[in-house]
């Protein structure tokens, strides 16, 4: 039984990092804004976070920089595609490249240090429940956050007025800006806190699930991250199953590593990137469903009318 739990407490944790961020991509596409850059906003969030809780002694400081980190690199992206009009998918494959080049750049004095981690969240009474006590009240903070990120974006997107608004422009830019709406502040918005989301994901790489700084820890989890908006249809609570999926896998090839499984290590290591082609496969040959839910604008710069 404790062998169970400890594997359902290390999916958890691996599955955290790839829900945020890809939460964050999810409202960033809703508005009609394909970011390709979560890769190296997420790795700017996880330098971002380890060096300020490194040099401060405060992994909430570090918690704190990591989502600055993430949102300021963003905001480069919304203003080169937005203000710019330049192409979503070169600027957003450039950043990730920008990103992982000056990670390393920045990381190379943290490189062996010790970390800071997060604490778990310890609720007398509740975390001593055998089996799930653990499970529910005993996570670290930043579990429950990816939890109350989903069920807010659900709600936002799907039952607020401003997300209406949202889903609209990325639906039909051209349409929304004849209303009056003001698409390109909307879009702002949104990528900031897709890159926010980004950040955060990757502070929980450097904060959590490994406390220490390692050039290209992301691991092609952005990537990850950007499949799973499109495994689930763009809808939330799609990607909070996905992520966990994607996640059970991820520490499946680790635990058969640990008990010898005779199969080649370096297959089990490409089982994630395996899984999301093979995902990405068998969603594109349903182009119903791919067509049902996919913004309309989701990729194509918008230019107001002067």
């Amino acid at each position: 039984m404790d062998i169970t739990v400890n594997i359902l407490l290390t999916i958890a944790t691996a599955a955290t990092p790839l829900l945020i961020a890809a939460i964050g991509e999810l409202v960033v596409e809703r508005s009609g804004v394909l970011n390709l850059g979560v890769e190296g906003m997420m790795i700017m969030g996880a330098v971002g976070g380890f060096g300020a809780s490194y040099l401060t002694g405060s992994p909430w400081i570090g918690l704190l920089a990591a989502i600055a980190m993430g949102a300021v690199f963003s905001l480069l992206f919304a203003v080169m595609t937005l203000s710019l009009a330049t192409n979503q998918v070169a600027t957003g494959l450039s950043l990730t490249l920008l990103g992982l080049g000056l990670s390393g750049m920045m990381g190379t004095s943290f490189v062996g240090q010790p970390g800071e981690r997060l604490p778990n969240i310890d609720i007398p009474g509740l975390t001593s429940i055998p089996v799930i006590g653990r499970l529910l009240f005993g996570q670290d903070p930043i579990f429950y956050i990816s939890i109350a990120l989903t069920a807010a974006v659900m709600w936002f997107l799907f039952k607020t007025r401003t997300g209406l608004t949202l889903r609209s422009i990325g639906d039909s830019h051209t349409s929304a800006h004849a209303l009056g709406i003001k698409v390109i502040r909307y879009r702002y918005l949104a990528v900031i806190f897709g890159g926010a989301c980004a950040g955060l994901a990757g502070g929980h790489l450097s904060l959590v699930y490994t406390p220490q700084w390692v050039e290209n820890m992301s691991a092609g989890r952005g990537w990850i991250a950007l499949a799973l908006v499109v495994f689930a249809s763009w809808r939330p609570w799609r990607v909070l199953a996905g992520a966990y999926i994607f996640g059970a896998v991820w520490i499946g090839q680790l635990h058969a590593q640990a008990f010898g499984i005779p199969v080649p290590s370096q297959f089990l290591s490409s089982l994630p990137y395996l899984a999301t082609v093979v995902v990405l496969v068998l969603i594109s040959r349903n182009k119903r469903l791919t067509m049902m839910n996919t913004p309309a604008s989701l990729g194509q710069p918008f230019v107001p009318d002067r």
